[in-house]
């Protein structure tokens, strides 16, 4: 059976070689050198907003001028929570590796024995044979003490062929009857038939590396740490073409000249590298890991471990909350119905049992966010006040969207999700955040709210190329004065601060994907149902520039507006100065790479030469 299993499985790929990102490792110079940039750049930045609103409004063009000068304010606002989550890289360590429950498990009763850890499989639609190759790599999780490790399989598509898979590599199967709750339901209901004293949370695609365990359980010596999160590293992500390969494709041995002579010049330049802007290690490695200090790096799903009591104290205590709050307004209703001063003690017990058995108790909120949202229930919680820690290193590799509809599709839930906890429940107000708590997730919130500033950033420059009316009374030398240290300090700071890492390509991604951003946010502000989709984890044929059409309208108008501009200013139009074009110019250049980014991605397809499925030299499985 062994041997059958190993035939079915996939062949390696060249992607499946791909080593994952090392943690950035910043000396404490550098550190103070980036938090000096950062606080400069921010004081200057301000320097620069009091004289956009003291000086620089277009009064008589204020319906233009004022919006862009709030947009700039609220995209500032945006920049200094950003420069606090990355503030500091102080993270917790962990401790020696707990040899026992009684090590971990605060009760005081606990015996001397083994850990339990359940590792769970969350699926729904999923290949089973996708599953199998996690399952088969979950097994080989090792730990150099005494451990028991359960494997389950969260089938809620209850498919006999998972079912198989399951029995077939000696793992438990769970399912259920019904798909409430979706993702979150799951797990609660696997956890109602399991005991591990640590739940590790794997999405279908996951794939455990054997040190996983040992990497992240000895921060649980702490008994306030309530779960770990490990980045998620995507192995699939296209590596791209180097220039020289790809010229030599077509130029035969001078092309190959041509792009070792490029490459040398300017450094490596791989075409079709990561079309999506999926490598999520500015993520994991910066945003997530810089908020350790203020302990508000939040779950995000696989590739985590939890402490069963952690989540099971916040559930049972969030559900007692959740009754009390129904049976007060319940009764106030029925007293103002009745005109009684009083209820009688029979009917207010009878009504308490009843709201006790509608109201949901969910260790893992029932939410499309469920991760996110449990996270915050955790941090609040006054009486424990839980610990998070996001472990620097990855000990996992999964699968990322490849082409533009499931990118859509898994970002949509993101952002829809995430602006949905901030509408109708608001954890910034919530008792037990402590102040940083607050600012790193109003950080998370804000970001889902750039649309609305960015927007504006894109269609300013359209107007003013076409019409001549400008945001500003003046694109003089002082303009420069005041713009130019900001933006030089800004981009010196993001350079020492994330070194290693491609801040470019987030930032255009950033800008790129505002109509999805807008689209979720006019969602939650009607009121729709943000529904829970299982990302798809096949490539969809086909190109997918509908996906786009308001990105491909804008960069149209774009370059037309370029063109009347230019055309003004060359014919001495008033209005087109020297300094207005070019700074307008500058800045359609840059909306337009940043808008070409998504564009290019709906028509990607794989290199038919570069890309396929197995590279000869390459190992497979099987060998």
């Amino acid at each position: 059976m062994a041997q059958t299993n190993q035939t079915q499985r996939p062949s390696l790929t060249r992607f499946e070689r791909q080593e994952p990102w090392v943690p950035s490792e910043h000396s404490q110079l550098q550190v103070a050198l980036w938090q000096f940039l950062s606080v400069s750049s921010l004081v200057f930045g301000t320097w620069y907003l009091y004289w956009r609103w003291a000086k620089s409004i277009n009064m008589e063009a204020a319906w233009f001028s004022v919006p862009l000068a709030i947009a700039e304010t609220l995209a500032f606002i945006g920049l200094a929570l950003y420069t606090i989550n990355l503030w500091s890289p102080a993270a917790p360590k962990p401790g020696a590796l707990p040899a026992s429950a009684q090590d971990v498990v605060t009760d005081p009763g606990a015996v001397n024995r083994p850990l339990v850890v359940d590792i769970f499989f969350a699926t729904y639609n999923e290949d089973p044979e996708l599953v199998r190759r996690g399952l088969q790599d979950a097994k080989k999780v090792t730990y150099p003490l005494p451990i028991d490790i359960r494997i389950n399989v969260l089938d809620d598509g209850r498919r006999p062929k998972m079912q198989q898979v399951a029995v077939e590599e000696g793992v438990n199967y769970v399912t259920r009857s019904d798909n409430v709750g979706f993702k979150a339901g799951n797990m609660r209901n696997a956890m109602e038939v399991t005991v591990g004293d640590f739940i590790v949370i794997c999405d279908a695609d996951t794939r455990l590396f054997p040190d996983f365990l040992v990497e992240t359980m000895g921060y649980f010596r702490d008994p306030d740490m309530a779960w770990v999160q490990t980045p998620q590293w995507f192995w699939d992500i296209p590596p791209g073409v180097p220039l020289e390969a790809w010229l030599r494709r077509r130029l035969g041995r001078p092309g190959g000249w041509i792009g070792r002579i490029v490459e040398r010049a300017i450094g490596p330049v791989r075409l079709g590298e990561d079309p999506f802007g999926n490598d999520p290690q500015m993520f994991y490695d910066f945003i997530q890991h810089r908020r350790n200090w203020a302990n508000a790096s939040f779950c995000c799903g696989a590739a985590s471990i939890h402490r069963r009591e952690a989540l099971m104290e916040a559930a049972i205590r969030a559900w007692a909350s959740d009754v009390e709050k129904k049976n007060l307004l319940e009764e106030r209703a029925s007293l103002s119905l009745t005109g009684e001063l009083d209820l009688y003690e029979a009917v207010r017990d009878n009504a308490r049992v009843s709201r006790a058995r509608e109201t949901d108790f969910a260790p893992f909120k029932l939410h499309v966010s469920e991760d996110l949202y449990t996270s915050i229930h955790l941090h609040s919680d006054t009486e424990r006040r839980w610990k998070s820690v996001m472990h620097p290193k990855v000990l996992s590799r999964m699968m990322s969207p490849s082409d533009l509809l499931t990118w859509t599709i898994q970002r949509f839930k993101y952002a829809g999700g995430t602006l949905d906890i901030l509408w109708n429940d608001n954890p910034l107000f919530r008792k037990g955040l402590s102040l940083p708590q607050r600012l790193m997730y109003a950080t998370t919130f804000y970001s889902y709210l750039s649309p609305i500033w960015n927007i504006i950033f894109v269609i300013a420059p359209i107007v003013f190329l076409t019409t001549g009316i400008a945001p500003l009374a003046t694109y003089s030398l002082d303009f420069l004065l005041h713009l130019v240290p900001f933006l030089i300090l800004h981009e010196l700071a993001q350079v020492v601060g994330l070194w290693g890492t491609s801040v470019m390509r987030g930032r255009r991604w950033y800008m790129a994907m505002f109509t999805l951003n807008f689209r979720a946010l006019w969602a939650v502000a009607r009121q729709n149902r943000i529904s829970f989709s299982v990302t798809p984890k096949d490539r969809a044929s086909g190109k997918f520039h509908h996906l786009v059409r308001w990105q491909i309208a804008l960069a149209i108008a774009i370059v037309a507006s370029l063109l009347v501009g230019w055309i003004s200013f060359l014919q001495g139009v008033a209005g087109f100065t020297v300094g207005a074009i070019i700074a307008n110019t500058l800045w359609s250049v840059n909306n337009l790479l940043s808008l070409s980014v998504i564009i290019r991605a709906a028509g990607w397809s794989p290199d038919p030469e570069f890309d396929l499925p197995v590279m000869k030299g390459y190992p497979t499985d099987a060998s």
